[in-house]
């Protein structure tokens, strides 16, 4: 069924419909600096205020004038042309409403069919991904899925030399090398890898928008991620973190006085080396300062297994390889006479069996 072409009065003796009315040049220009016909359009529709656009009749038989040759018409509130408006035969483009309505159809009928057919699910999920991935491709693609890779704002100067980072770079340039930058080429070699070639592709895709960072969660409602998101964030890493079976330890991870021990306080250090190696060992250092103490710390913890809070699974025991009965020395000339006498002392009345 045809809609009925809307129309307004200008003056007292003519009505002219909305298809029939052109933007003067001035208002060619506002849709230049940004506002799209169809909004401007609907504006019209929605609320009648053609006495704020400028508008002029068009009308049929006559010609228009050269300072008219470059204007633009628009068509109101979805109305369909006449039939008696293809009198020179020309094939006009569809109503964008009704191109919108056809492919909206089509959509769901995509999805249906996607939805059963998980091989050809995963090549366009996976075309996607390598698109982002390899390429940082420009919004407009066919299936709205992504992965943001989350860059570190903050980061130790010993990050980009670990052994994660370097896994990681040497992944991705192998991959960098096979994978096809044209589209459809993408699209065919991605159709002819294996199931463990595909899976490890999108392993190696996904994982870069792992986001597992603490960051200080906004208390105001700003645009910030919340202080219960930064927690939800924090318990999704431990639960993806027990899935692959992560320890920072095997990831190479150890306590320096660079990267952890010089940077918190004397009571902290302390409280490391007492989890680690049992309150004999502390004791060898709490009286040096903390540069000292973070130095001798490092020493103490190297092979330990140590790990602060925030390294450790929300639901993990701390358990160091070494035994907490064990007292090791300071350096000579760390030792301070009465505090190393004492922990002998110590050391002597309470003898530690022979392992």
């Amino acid at each position: 069924m045809v809609k009925k072409v809307q129309k307004i009065t200008l003056n007292a003796s003519r009505d002219i419909p909305f298809n029939k009315l052109a933007l003067s040049q001035s208002n060619v220009r506002r849709l230049k600096a940004g506002v799209s016909i169809e909004e401007l359009a609907e504006d019209i529709a929605r609320r009648g205020l053609l006495q704020s656009l400028n508008v002029r009749p068009l009308l049929d038989g006559i010609a228009p004038a050269a300072s008219d040759v470059q204007r633009t018409v628009i068509t109101i509130g979805g109305g369909e042309p006449d039939d008696d408006d293809d009198g020179d035969n020309v094939v006009k483009p569809l109503p964008e409403r009704l191109v919108s309505e056809l492919t909206a159809h089509r959509t769901l009928a995509l999805r249906d069919a996607v939805a059963s057919e998980p091989q050809v699910a995963l090549t366009v999920l996976l075309h996607k991904l390598c698109f982002d991935t390899f390429q940082h491709s420009a919004p407009g693609a066919c299936l709205e899925a992504s992965v943001r890779h989350v860059f570190f704002p903050v980061q130790a100067a010993d990050l980009k030399d670990s052994p994660s980072a370097q896994a990681i770079a040497e992944r991705h340039e192998a991959w960098k090398v096979e994978v096809p930058k044209d589209d459809d080429a993408l699209w065919d070699w991605i159709a002819t890898l294996d199931e463990t070639r595909r899976a490890a592709l999108l392993a190696h895709c996904v994982s870069f928008g792992v986001n597992a960072l603490y960051e200080k969660g906004d208390r105001y409602g700003g645009p910030g991620v919340s202080v219960h998101g930064v927690q939800y964030r924090i318990t999704q890493a431990d639960r993806l973190a027990r899935a692959v079976g992560l320890n920072m330890v095997e990831a190479g991870w150890r306590p320096t006085a660079d990267n952890y021990l010089g940077r918190v306080t004397k009571t902290r250090i302390l409280e490391a080396v007492r989890e680690a190696k049992g309150d004999q060992a502390a004791q060898l250092i709490d009286h040096l300062k903390k540069a000292e103490m973070a130095t001798e710390a490092e020493r103490l913890l190297d092979g330990t297994g140590w790990l602060p809070e925030p390294l450790r699974l929300a639901d993990s025991v701390d358990v160091s390889d070494t035994s907490t009965d064990t007292v090791e020395e300071l350096p000579a000339f760390l030792a301070d006479g009465e505090a190393q006498n004492a922990v002998t002392d110590d050391v002597d009345r309470h003898p530690i069996a022979a392992e």
